[in-house]
C-alpha cells in the first residue's frame, strides 16, 4: 500500500524533479507537470499517454482511473494510492517523468 511520503520520494528521485504549489495541490514537475497531488495524499494525478492510460486503467481498475473531465482524455489519470504497491507507482510514475523531459511549457499567445 503506497501513501502520500512514497509518491513524493519516488517523484523527487526521478531526475531533475521538483516540488512546488499548483493551485490546492503540490506539483512534481521536469520540464513540465508530470504528477499532481492533493493535501489529502489519498490519490494523486498522473500524465501518461492516452494508450498507457488505457492499458494502466484496464490492468488494474481498482488502482487507476482517467480524471473525469477534458484533461482525462488527454491522459491525466487518477491513482488510488491506499490500491497501490509501491512498484506500481513508482512504474506509473517514471512514464509520467518521461514524457515531462524535454517537453518545456507551451507559450500562451
Amino acid at each position: 500500500m503506497a501513501e502520500a511520503a512514497d509518491l513524493r520520494r519516488i517523484a523527487l528521485s526521478l531526475p531533475g524533479t521538483t516540488e512546488a504549489p499548483h493551485f490546492d495541490r503540490a506539483a512534481f514537475k521536469v520540464d513540465r507537470i508530470y504528477a499532481t497531488m492533493p493535501a489529502h495524499g489519498g490519490t494523486a494525478n498522473l500524465k501518461l499517454s492516452p494508450d498507457e492510460q488505457e492499458f494502466k486503467c484496464q490492468l488494474a481498475p481498482e488502482i487507476f482511473a482517467p480524471v473525469q473531465n477534458a484533461w482525462g482524455r488527454q491522459g491525466w489519470t487518477c491513482v488510488t494510492l491506499a490500491s497501490a504497491t509501491e512498484e506500481d507507482l513508482s512504474a506509473a510514475l517514471a512514464m509520467a517523468h518521461a514524457h515531462a523531459v524535454g517537453k518545456p511549457k507551451r507559450q500562451r499567445r
